[in-house]
């Protein structure tokens, strides 16, 4: 195990606006932060991490390759208010799984698998990711789409390191985006598929 699931983030034009939405969504709990970001912190017991909701300059444009689907009472495919589709299912309100498009979803769920452990499923169409070292919901899922990557996803990950840099990260196939400096006290790289994640040393 190369590394640990962190938590996730995702890009907003008004993270107040956006992270009210999703902490309706998930029962959770808002924290507004000093830099005007937010903070979505799951209430006691729930077992979940975090999931940070960070403004960025660019406005949102095509299909976000990563969603997050959860329990709700109006089972479908919603978009939330800056226009990011997301799967509801049936149950108590809650993040449900992470999902994430791929033109190769075996492949892609046994990459990380390599990188943060866990247990393959695979059936005809998607593969499924369960166990990895501190993912919080019940699956990773990689979903089939042919269409090929063309924008940054809204939504990313990020994981903690087990060693004192991304090297075995690179070495097992990660592209260096961003490397760590006086300014950035983490790494920014792209898995095999192109999707973006944060390495932290923890």
């Amino acid at each position: 195990m190369i590394a640990r699931y962190k938590d996730l983030c995702m890009d907003a034009a008004d993270p107040v606006a956006l992270g009210r939405f999703w902490a309706r969504m998930l029962d959770a709990d808002l924290v507004e932060l000093p830099d005007g970001d937010t903070r979505i912190d799951p209430r006691t017991g729930r077992g979940a991490e975090s999931i940070w909701v960070n403004r960025v300059p660019e406005p949102r444009v095509g299909r976000t390759r990563v969603r997050l689907d959860v329990h709700a009472t109006a089972p479908g495919v919603h978009a939330d208010p800056e226009g990011n589709e997301f799967r509801a299912l049936p149950g108590p309100a809650g993040a449900a799984a992470l999902e994430v498009d791929a033109a190769d979803p075996a492949a892609q769920a046994a990459w990380w698998a390599g990188v943060v452990g866990g247990e393959v499923e695979l059936d005809r169409t998607q593969a499924r990711l369960v166990g990895a070292a501190g993912f919080p919901w019940a699956a990773w899922i990689f979903v089939p789409e042919a269409a090929p990557r063309t924008v940054k996803n809204r939504w990313h990950w990020d994981v903690d390191l087990a060693g004192a840099d991304p090297s075995a990260l690179v070495a097992a196939g990660a592209t260096m985006v961003r490397e760590r400096g006086a300014d950035l006290s983490w790494w920014v790289l792209t898995d095999p598929e192109g999707n973006e994640f944060c390495a932290f040393v923890p």
